[in-house]
């Protein structure tokens, strides 16, 4: 552990070393400023051609996988059988589409809006998400990053009580149901439908652009209707609507995963601030497809710095962690059994009392006995 016991940096046999100590009120942290100066200059100015270069090279990944799957069903007797690696690959293919959409909905795409939007735009819309209105919402939970009061998702909530449930269950082996459920209600109890272009958050100087990605979200279901028609409903679903959930069931995992940890303070408005709150999140390695998600995972620098594309977050995150060790968090548990521990912890600890300032979650107190008896 580094200073202050907020230096996080948990191995694969973590459980008996986790710490749940939030950031000392008396360890002054620096300024974002402070912090930026440490970092190289060139890792905050994207380029058009770099990044498009990565939009290229994965839309053609994309089609070569649906090709190579496509031929293996139909010279193969049994060619079928494969479809369970081909959905794998391209789930985390179409997870990497929208990173790179993500990229241009925080501007770290290029420094053109108007080319971010619409390329952000086409490919969210190709894995059925609604790029502009799920821009807003991600740059609302960038600017309230681990508020109790504020955040978008996966935060503590004030007055609930746990109460084990089938829906629980079907999330944590169908974890992609969550992402749809939250494009369209939002999360309990700040709910949002994100085809509503007439939220608070979507109307007046969004519309615009709120009503465009609609529109090409409604395209694209014409174009998945009337693919469907022609190739048939479970040709769309094997090639298409597979990797899709694929690829949703990346998000709720990443999304969980980047800012609950036992050892990650949540703050109550009245104690949040900028800083303290995009510390709040968690390094972690995505193993094989780590470099594929384009290291979506080294999360720290990106909520720091929205404006770091990709392709820089790596370099930038070397230089932060050698000027501030104090202040990283990394955990190096693999991804699918640390989402199995987290989610367990988070469900049953999530119901927090209305007075609660500062948060965090406890070991599983279940766990450490099985492990002890």
């Amino acid at each position: 552990m580094g200073k202050g016991g907020h230096n996080t940096r948990i191995g694969v046999n973590h459980n008996q070393n986790l710490n749940t100590t939030p950031l000392p009120t008396h360890h002054r942290l620096p300024t974002l400023s402070e912090i930026k100066v440490k970092l190289p200059a060139h890792c905050f100015r994207p380029t058009v051609a770099q990044s498009m270069s990565y939009v290229i090279k994965d839309i053609i990944f994309v089609v070569a996988a649906g090709l190579l799957m496509y031929q293996i069903e139909n010279l193969f007797k049994y060619g079928f059988l494969f479809f369970p690696i081909y959905w794998y690959i391209q789930g985390t293919l179409y997870t990497s589409l929208f990173v790179l959409g993500h990229d241009c909905g925080h501007g770290s795409f290029s420094f053109y809006p108007l080319l971010n939007d619409i390329v952000g735009t086409i490919l969210h819309t190709w894995i059925l998400a609604p790029y502009y209105t799920w821009k807003l919402t991600h740059n609302k939970h960038h600017k309230n990053t681990n508020n109790i009061d504020k955040d978008e998702v996966f935060y503590p909530q004030r007055g609930e009580t746990y109460r084990p449930s089938f829906k629980d269950d079907l999330l944590f082996w169908l974890p992609g149901l969550g992402w749809f459920y939250y494009l369209l209600c939002g999360y309990s109890p700040r709910s949002i439908n994100h085809f509503n272009p007439f939220e608070a958050l979507f109307y007046n100087k969004n519309s615009v652009g709120v009503c465009l990605s609609l529109v090409s979200y409604i395209g694209m279901c014409y174009l998945m209707y009337a693919y469907a028609i022609s190739f048939g409903f479970i040709n769309l679903l094997t090639y298409h609507l597979i990797p899709v959930f694929i690829f949703a069931c990346y998000m709720v995992i990443i999304t969980m995963l980047h800012h609950t940890e036992i050892d990650v303070p949540w703050y109550a408005d009245s104690e949040w601030n900028n800083v303290k709150g995009q510390l709040s999140t968690v390094d972690r390695d995505y193993g094989h497809v780590h470099s594929i998600i384009h290291s979506i995972g080294t999360h720290q620098i990106h909520h720091l710095f929205t404006k770091v594309p990709h392709y820089y977050l790596e370099e930038a995150t070397e230089h932060f962690r050698k000027a501030f060790p104090d202040l990283v968090r990394i955990n190096e548990e693999s991804i699918l059994a640390s989402f199995a521990r987290m989610f367990r912890i988070f469900m049953k600890q999530r119901a927090i009392e209305p007075d609660v300032r500062v948060f965090t979650y406890s070991p599983d107190k279940t766990d450490n006995k099985k492990k002890t008896s």
